[in-house]
C-alpha cells in the first residue's frame, strides 16, 4: 500500500497507512520484554476497526487525486514507483524482441525499440525509458535521449512500415538531452527529420504519454493519428522548471507552482486545448500504487484504438493525421464590427 517515498500533499495519507499495517500486525508499540512487569504488547485491531481505517484510506485517497494541482499532476507524474515503458512492456507486449542502434553512431538506452504484440495485434513498440536504479538512470540520462535514440526510433518505424505493422509509442520524458555532445550530433535536425517522416508513414500509430511529456523530446516519438495520456501524467512545450527560470529568474517551489498553473500542461488542460484525444484513467492514487491496473488499462485502450485504426485506409490515416496537427492552435477570430456590433433593435 504504502512506499518509501511520500510525496507532500499524501502525508495525511502515509499517516493511516502505518495505522493500518500496525492495526494489521499488532505492533503499534514495543511487546514486552522477557521477565519485565509493566509492558504489554500491542493486540491486533478487531476486524470492524481495521475496516474502518480502510474506509477512511479511500475516502482521503479519493478526496487527494479528484482534483489534483498542476503542479501535484507533475510530482505525481515523477514518482520513483511509477511504471515506465519497460514496465508496460513487460506485462501486457508479449513476444517481445527489442531492437538497438541508429547504425550512425550507437545505442540510446534512453529509447527503448522493439517488435512485439498487445492483444491480438502486432505492433512496434517504441518508448522513453528512465532507468530504475542510480547507475541505470544515469545511463538513460534519466529519459533525456540522444539524436541517436531519436533516429534508432525512426530507423525502427520505417521497417515497422514496411511490415505494414502498427507503432506504439510511450512517452515519458523531461526533453530531450540538452549536452554539447547531443548538439554536435545533431539533436535538433534529428528530432526535426522525425517530425517529418512520422507525419508521412503509412501505418497507424498511436502515442501515449505515459508520465512527463517535454517539449520536442516527447514530440519526437508522438506525431500519431491519435495521441493519449495517462490521467496523472503532463504535456508541454516546456517543463516548470525550466519555464519558472526564464520568466522569473530562479525555480523554486512558489515559482514551479506558478508555471505548472500557467502552462497548461494537464491532461484535462490538453484535452480541452484539443492537444490530445484521449484521457486514459488510472487505478485510484495513480499508477504507482496499482502497476497492473494501470497496465489492464491502458492496453485496453491501445487494442480498442487500433481495432479502429486498421480499418482506415492509408489516404485516410495520413489525411486525418495532417488535419489533426495542421488544426492545432486553430482558432476563430470575429471582425471588430461583429463583435462590438448593437443588438438588432438597438441603438
Amino acid at each position: 500500500m504504502g512506499t518509501f517515498y511520500t510525496l507532500d500533499f499524501e502525508k495525511p495519507l502515509a499517516e493511516i497507512e502505518k495505522k493500518i499495517r500496525d492495526a494489521e500486525t499488532g505492533n503499534a508499540s514495543p511487546a514486552a520484554p522477557a521477565g519485565v512487569e509493566g509492558f504489554e504488547a500491542t493486540p491486533k485491531a478487531s476486524p470492524a476497526d481495521l475496516n474502518d481505517l480502510h474506509k477512511q484510506h479511500a475516502k482521503l485517497l479519493k478526496e487527494l487525486y479528484t482534483d489534483l494541482s498542476p503542479w501535484d499532476t507533475v510530482r505525481v507524474s515523477r514518482h520513483p514507483n511509477r511504471p515506465q515503458s519497460r514496465d508496460y512492456i513487460d506485462r501486457f507486449v508479449r513476444d517481445f524482441g527489442e531492437l538497438h542502434g541508429d547504425r550512425r553512431y550507437g545505442d540510446d538506452p534512453a529509447i527503448i525499440c522493439g517488435f512485439g504484440r498487445i492483444g491480438p495485434h502486432k505492433c512496434l513498440v517504441v518508448g522513453h525509458h528512465k532507468g530504475r536504479t542510480t547507475q541505470e538512470r544515469i545511463k538513460c540520462h534519466f529519459g533525456c535521449a540522444h539524436p541517436e535514440g531519436y533516429r534508432k526510433a525512426l530507423l525502427k518505424m520505417k521497417l515497422a512500415e514496411k511490415f505494414g505493422t502498427p507503432i506504439v509509442t510511450f512517452v515519458d520524458t523531461p526533453g530531450a538531452y540538452p549536452g554539447l555532445e547531443a548538439e554536435r550530433r545533431g539533436q535538433a535536425e534529428a528530432i526535426a527529420v522525425n517530425l517529418r517522416e512520422m507525419s508521412r508513414i503509412k501505418v497507424p500509430i498511436l502515442s501515449i504519454v505515459i508520465g512527463e511529456g517535454g517539449s520536442g523530446g516527447a514530440l519526437g516519438i508522438a506525431v500519431a493519428d491519435k495521441v493519449a495520456m495517462l490521467k496523472n501524467s503532463w504535456y508541454s512545450v516546456i517543463s516548470p522548471e525550466g519555464c519558472a527560470a526564464i520568466l522569473w529568474k530562479k525555480a523554486n517551489e512558489q515559482t514551479n507552482k506558478s508555471a505548472a498553473d500557467a502552462l497548461n500542461l494537464t491532461s484535462r488542460d490538453n484535452i480541452k486545448l484539443g492537444i490530445i484525444d484521449a484521457i486514459i484513467d488510472e487505478p485510484l492514487g495513480g499508477a504507482h500504487r496499482d502497476p497492473d491496473g494501470a497496465s489492464d488499462l491502458l492496453r485496453d485502450w491501445i487494442v480498442q484504438e487500433l481495432d479502429i485504426l486498421k480499418t482506415k485506409t492509408t489516404k485516410e490515416l495520413l489525411d486525418g493525421r495532417y488535419d489533426r496537427f495542421r488544426n492545432l492552435g486553430s482558432f476563430n477570430e470575429l471582425p471588430v464590427e461583429s463583435a462590438t456590433a448593437a443588438p438588432e433593435g438597438e441603438s
